[in-house]
């Protein structure tokens, strides 16, 4: 990398960061603020590249008294926006900026995405069937299905949630009533999928 260049005043990494003034522009921290997370995110990790083991690790020193590996992935899903497999700074610090400063939309945006496990559009309680792309609750026979077959994409999902906060969670009880209260909440047409406009229209009432 050229660290000649006067507009990149972030140390050169052998994955060189964006340049200072894009990532101004594309997240809300000020210049200072970006130069301190930078030389946090370069002193964990001085390839400049993050991949989820490591940022399993980094994460999992927040709770010491729970299993955060599980949650810990969800969250790495959400943070990779190219979904290349790896973190960059700027993965980092437009994620940050999201959850520290952005609007009541791109936080409940982001939110969503996280429960979108799969990346289609929807945050979906029942079983996903290999390469189907899943049953969708409108078909009768899919919603027969999703009562004998616990809801396993938000249930993992809040299981990861109770492993983390160190809860024990007895059999599947707990996490599957929170999923239940959840679609019960957010699902406002029932037909077993929640999109963007049900999550974003119930959070914000």
């Amino acid at each position: 990398a050229d660290s000649g260049d006067p507009d990149v005043e972030l140390p050169t990494a052998r994955h060189p960061p964006e340049g200072l003034e894009q990532l101004l522009a594309r997240t809300k921290f000020t210049k200072t603020e970006l130069q301190s997370l930078y030389r946090g995110f370069k002193n964990e990790c001085p390839s400049g590249l993050v991949d989820e083991e490591t940022f399993t690790l980094i994460y999992s020193r927040f709770f010491p008294h729970g299993d955060a590996s599980s949650y810990a992935h969800f969250l790495f899903d959400a943070f990779d926006a190219d979904r290349n497999g790896a973190l960059c700074f700027q993965d980092f610090a437009v994620g940050l900026s999201v959850l520290l400063r952005g609007t009541e939309q791109q936080k409940l945006r982001w939110t969503f995405d996280l429960y979108d496990v799969n990346k289609d559009g929807y945050v979906s309680k029942e079983v996903t069937l290999g390469d189907s792309g899943g049953w969708r609750g409108g078909d009768r026979r899919a919603g027969a299905a999703s009562a004998l077959c616990p809801p396993q994409d938000m249930l993992e999902i809040m299981k990861s949630i109770y492993a983390m906060m160190g809860q024990p969670a007895p059999g599947h009880s707990a996490p599957a009533q929170h999923v239940e209260l959840f679609f019960q909440k957010m699902d406002r047409n029932g037909d077993g999928v929640v999109t963007f406009e049900e999550f974003l229209a119930t959070c914000q009432e």
